[in-house]
């Protein structure tokens, strides 16, 4: 199932940015199936176990934590925790909240938006072939075996393009909790100060009035409209907008690479995504995958 190695794709990408943790790590499975579980404590419940998981995880994290600071070793590394150490603001168990955070946060999302542009091409053969051009025309300047770079990554106009169009047709985050912390007016309405609020992205993104052929993937539209303002909200806005928002793309990006040059695929079944309430592949999106003949 394209899912499943989706997930471990990007579970993958995520720990060794942040952590260090592999995707077998059972506790990390028992926090994921604890993170949609009704909040009762009840012993073998996967809540429970998911609260017990953390717990460990975030033992170890305050261990590793300790363990490079008695080596001293910041300068000889380069990833997220480094970062968080070298924070003097934070306590140590903000730190630790913020690695978890951030391996969850960039775990399944990053997946399932991966899951959403290979379902969504292999249903556009156009957008599929311009795609492909456009990678083998930065494949084409590099050096046999180079690495792509920042500079190859911000060439891939087209690439954020289709990434920008499964995030607004796909709707993997379809809505965020908020508080209103004062008297809000809104229009003709007035928000009250301690009111929850329930923004839903799917009525903006999907609304025909906003995007035209809305329920249409479409990624040229993106070549004229505005992928930063408000009608386009996949990783929320304002100070509360998503951080991991340019390592997802990256990481899609970078995956279409490597994928539209060596592979086509075909759905073996008709697994069309679902959203109860949240997006999935009831299948797992099963798919033939043949590599391209060279």
């Amino acid at each position: 199932m394209f899912c499943e190695e989706a997930r471990k794709f990007s579970f993958n990408v995520i720990v060794k940015q942040v952590l260090g943790l592999t995707s077998e790590e059972p506790e990390t499975r028992e926090i994921l199936e604890g993170l949609v579980s009704i909040p009762l404590y009840i012993p073998g419940t996967p809540y429970a176990r998911a609260v017990q998981a953390r717990s460990r995880i975030s033992s170890r994290v305050k261990a590793i934590i300790e363990e490079r600071r008695s080596r001293n070793s910041r300068s000889s590394r380069n990833d997220f925790l480094e970062i968080l150490l070298s924070v003097d603001t934070l306590s140590e168990d903000e730190k630790v909240s913020f690695v978890l955070d951030s391996l969850l946060g960039g775990y399944e999302t990053t997946s399932l938006l991966m899951a959403m542009v290979v379902h969504l091409l292999g249903q556009s053969p156009t957008a599929l072939e311009q795609l492909k051009l456009e990678h083998e025309q930065i494949t084409s300047l590099k050096e046999k075996d180079e690495c792509l770079n920042w500079e190859d990554y911000k060439t891939m106009e087209f690439t954020q393009n289709v990434i920008s169009e499964a995030l607004r047709y796909g709707n993997i985050v379809k809505f965020v909790h908020r508080k209103a912390l004062k008297d809000v007016k809104f229009r003709d309405y007035l928000i009250p100060s301690g009111w929850k609020v329930l923004p839903v992205f799917t009525a903006v993104h999907l609304d025909s009035s906003v995007h035209a052929n809305a329920l249409q993937f479409h990624p040229w539209r993106w070549e004229t409209q505005d992928q930063t303002s408000k009608r386009f909200t996949p990783f929320g806005g304002g100070s509360r907008c998503c951080p991991g928002s340019e390592l997802a793309k990256i990481e899609v990006a970078f995956f279409l690479h490597h994928l539209v040059q060596n592979f086509r695929w075909t759905a073996e079944d008709a697994d069309q995504p679902m959203a109860y309430p949240y997006v999935e592949f009831g299948k797992g999106l099963l798919i033939n995958l043949d590599r391209c003949s060279t």
